[in-house]
Parts: structure tokens; C-alpha cells; sequence
């Protein structure tokens, strides 16, 4: 007898593959931070390669799977607005940390809809899904090349970050909804591990 189409064995494969890459490329150095190459590969590695950017793509598209897959646009306004502010010099304080409680806040939005069961809000969850979006942009912003490479750069860090969503969210439709709220739980966890370690180093 063969599984319903939730239990999918190609969408648990793909699951457990993307796990197991999201494990691989946080036990690796965190190359998307602090430097950049020109280039369409480049460019393309440069948002999977930092752990805390891949692990924001994966939430991205986990919310967009759980609530409503307009979140996609939301993300991409996100992306637009706060790779433009970092590439023109922009920035926040503490913008690290930022990056890391934003994968938190996405978790969060998933998790309130999960446990009140009530039909969510999408501006609301578009505005912080946007905002942690634009948050990891404008670090990208700040490390893309300003070279004739930049344009190919940016088309690949594109690319690279919608497969990453995009899949996330066609995989986890494919799963049962807790699957999505637990995925959500260590995220946002991990999040805020990620965030308060570098607190911690401030506060010493």
C-alpha cells in the first residue's frame, strides 16, 4: 500500500536533504559574510553559503508554505529594497545580530498561526517577513561586488535565493502542517542562539 501524498517519499527525501545541507554548510566557515567575488556562481553561492542567510531562506519559504505562498512577494520587495539601501552605504547597528533574530521573527509569525489556528494576517506577516528579508539584503548589499561583475552577481544571489524558498515551500506543502510548525520551533531557536552569541562577546 502505497503512502498518502502528504507521507511522499520524494518530498521526505527532499526534506531530509535539505537538512542535511542546512547541517554540511553550518559545520563550514560562514563565507557569505565579509567578502564577495564577482560573478553569476559567486553571486549564486553567496546567500547559501552563510548559514544564517540559508537558514532565513528556509523560513521564508516554510511561511510561505504554511500561510499563504503572496509571502514570496513580500520577500522579494524585502530583498529589493534592502539590497539597494546596503549597496548605496546603508546601515544598522548590530547588523549581524539583526540577521539572526530575524530568522526568529519569521519562526514566531508561523508558530502564532500554528497555536491560535485563526486565519493570519498577511500584511502583518508580510511586513516582518519583508523587513527580516531586507535585513539580510542590506548585508548583501554591503559585500556585492562594485565591479562590471556586480549585475551577474546580484542575478545569481537572486537565483540562489529563490530556489532555496521556493523549494522550502514545495517540499513542506507536500508534509503535513506540524511538520512546518516543529521546522519553525528550531528555527527559532536557533535564531536566537545565533543572535545572543554575539551579545554575549559584546557584553564581555
Amino acid at each position: 500500500m502505497s503512502l498518502p501524498n502528504r507521507f511522499n517519499p520524494r518530498a521526505l527525501a527532499a526534506l531530509a536533504s535539505l537538512g542535511t545541507a542546512a547541517l554540511v554548510l553550518a559545520e563550514t566557515p560562514a563565507q557569505a559574510h565579509g567578502f564577495a567575488h564577482g560573478g553569476l556562481t559567486s553571486g549564486f553561492l553567496h546567500p547559501i553559503t552563510g548559514p544564517d542567510h540559508l537558514l532565513l531562506l528556509i523560513v521564508v519559504g516554510a511561511a510561505a508554505s504554511y500561510l499563504s505562498a503572496q509571502l514570496l512577494l513580500w520577500a522579494l520587495a524585502g530583498a529589493l529594497l534592502g539590497g539597494i539601501f546596503g549597496a548605496l552605504g546603508g546601515s544598522l547597528p548590530y547588523g549581524e545580530v539583526l540577521a539572526a533574530f530575524a530568522i526568529s521573527a519569521v519562526a514566531v509569525v508561523i508558530l502564532r498561526s500554528h497555536s491560535s489556528g485563526a486565519k493570519p494576517n498577511l500584511g502583518l506577516a508580510g511586513t516582518v517577513i519583508a523587513t527580516a528579508v531586507a535585513v539580510h539584503a542590506m548585508l548583501h548589499g554591503h559585500e556585492s561586488p562594485t565591479d562590471a561583475t556586480a549585475l551577474s552577481w546580484w542575478l545569481g544571489a537572486f537565483t540562489g535565493s529563490v530556489l532555496v524558498s521556493g523549494s522550502s515551500c514545495l517540499v513542506l506543502r507536500r508534509l503535513p502542517l506540524h511538520w512546518t510548525a516543529k521546522l519553525a520551533v528550531l528555527l527559532a531557536l536557533v535564531g536566537g542562539v545565533v543572535a545572543l552569541g554575539p551579545l554575549g562577546l559584546l557584553v564581555r
